[in-house]
């Protein structure tokens, strides 16, 4: 594995030489800056399902209930208390002292209709496999919504907490048609009930959001400390770099380990890096229709298994908190085991298993990538070791995820978040559940984690998805690699921890 100093790296030792100090003096005016390299085209959950957008959408709008991940527990956020009336039916009261950023206020109206409209399938949100188990919604009472669903599913308080915010009734009736007569559902402008509104929207560029005034103090959010808050697209790392040293930018995230390490000798700046719910692996062709059947073997499969040095691709490229994951899932999730079959850094061996697929000499293929190149080319440099040469495709990670789905990818590193969902259902089920981005469809899979799904027993559930996991693991349906870690840098005078969850709660930040 070779290790190449960024550019970045290099242009924030040029500015640390200088020992520039912060032009602007964010804690005066009370305003944080923060910047990413993605451009986000919707603050929703609904239409743009980018990292960033999801962050966003914590301060624009809110959910019924709230994750605390320091108590481990889910409270009531818009709803005031919650039940499970049955298997399939739960209840909730909510608040009456809400109102949204334009000044309507929020009832049980607004409830029905966000849930039934991203029920319907035919409205397109992005994110319709977070919310596959949801029937319809309706009122029962003044204050009071009931969720009906298709089929019991326990973990549904996560995907309320973290990727359903509630919209005002009607929301999406003033979307503008696109071509073929489409709605542009993701052109609305952002009206939610969160800490934050927004008060300018330029897509791609930037996204400024002021205090709500009128936000409820008494949730589990707390009304924000910091006034005003933007969003900057800065697509360069080198530009993110120079703006955190000259004060343009108080906050970034995403940074390179040799950027982090130069930037942490900067005395005006804090710099950590934090453990994510993120894992990467690779996906391979497991029906041979890319062009290549190679795959198909499962020897093969266990071969790039034992071709790849995870624990120090982790450590070099991913950070201290990296670590190497062996199950299709995040160690954090419920449901989650390392008990699988493992596949330790042995050459020799992956040689061994390539000679008995009847490649005694490698081959070449095709690997596709999206993210975090560096990570990749290591891969690629293990894997040529034992033979097997690659040529890097790199793409978009909306149109690598289209490839994979169609059969069109003989080999993929990717990654995956879990929308920070603490439960395996949000990683496990999606790819090997039997939807449209199970590569293997494997019925004996399926059904295992079809009864950890349905289970209402805890128990119950995690020995059925580790029956499920085991399953994958011995297959080498898909190669779990390493969990992603986050490196951040912002201004030191800011009072900001970061979470596991990728989730940065900038409304219960502020500054010294």
């Amino acid at each position: 594995m070779t290790l190449r100093f960024s550019l970045g790296a290099t242009a924030a030792l040029g500015f640390l030489g200088a020992l520039a100090l912060p032009a602007a003096a964010a804690p005066e005016v009370n305003s944080l800056v923060w910047a990413s390299d993605r451009e986000v085209t919707a603050v929703d959950t609904y239409y743009d399902t980018s990292r960033e957008a999801v962050v966003l959408a914590q301060h624009v709008y809110d959910g019924l209930i709230y994750w605390d991940q320091e108590a481990e527990a889910f409270l009531p956020l818009l709803a005031t208390s919650f039940r499970q009336v049955d298997a399939v039916t739960l209840e909730f009261d909510l608040r009456d002292d809400v109102v949204f950023h334009d000044g309507s206020s929020f009832g049980a109206e607004d409830v029905v209709y966000t849930f039934n409209f991203i029920a319907d399938e035919a409205n397109g949100v992005l994110n319709y496999g977070d919310i596959r188990w949801l029937k319809s919604a309706e009122a029962v009472g003044e204050n009071t919504v009931r969720l009906n669903l298709h089929e019991p599913f326990p973990a549904v308080q996560s995907y309320l907490a973290l990727v359903l915010p509630v919209l005002p009734n009607g929301h999406f009736d003033s979307a503008e048609e696109g071509a073929g007569g489409q709605k542009r559902y993701s052109s609305v402008p952002p009206n939610g009930t969160g800490p934050y509104k927004v008060t300018d929207f330029s897509a791609g560029e930037r996204i400024v959001m002021t205090a709500n005034e009128d936000y409820f103090g008494d949730g589990p959010k707390g009304r924000p400390a910091i006034e005003t808050m933007t969003y900057r697209t800065l697509s360069d790392g080198s530009t993110q770099i120079a703006e955190l040293m000259t004060g343009g930018v108080d906050w970034v995230w995403g940074l390179s380990n040799d950027q982090s390490d130069a930037l942490s000798q900067a005395p005006h700046l804090t710099t950590v890096n934090a453990p994510t719910m993120r894992i990467s692996y690779l996906t391979f062709d497991l029906q041979g229709s890319s062009g290549t059947d190679i795959f198909t073997d499962r020897n093969v499969r266990r071969a790039v298994g034992h071709a790849i040095d995870r624990e120090q691709i982790a450590t070099f490229l991913l950070g201290e908190n990296s670590e190497v994951v062996n199950a299709a899932c995040h160690p954090i999730q419920f449901g989650c085991t390392d008990d699988v079959m493992v596949y330790d850094y042995d050459p020799e061996k992956a040689r061994s298993l390539l000679a008995t697929a009847g490649y005694p000499e490698g081959f070449s293929v095709d690997i596709y990538g999206y993210r975090d190149r560096e990570v990749t080319e290591a891969i690629a440099g293990d894997l040529a070791k034992v033979g097997i040469n690659t040529n890097l495709r790199w793409m978009q990670y909306s149109a690598l995820a289209d490839l994979i789905r169609q059969g069109n990818a003989p080999l993929a590193n990717m990654t995956w978040g879990s929308s920070s969902i603490p439960d395996v259902s949000a990683v496990t089920s999606y790819f090997f559940g039997g939807g449209p981005d199970d590569p293997a469809n494997d019925e004996k899979v399926t059904a295992a984690i079809r009864k950890g799904d349905l289970s209402s027993d805890p128990e119950e559930r995690q020995e059925a998805y580790a029956q499920a996991l085991g399953m994958i693991a011995e297959q080498a349906y898909w190669l779990p690699l390493f969990s992603y870690t986050k490196n951040y840098s912002f201004d030191s005078r800011l009072d900001f921890t970061p979470s596991a969850d990728e989730l940065p709660k900038f409304y219960s930040a502020s500054w010294r």
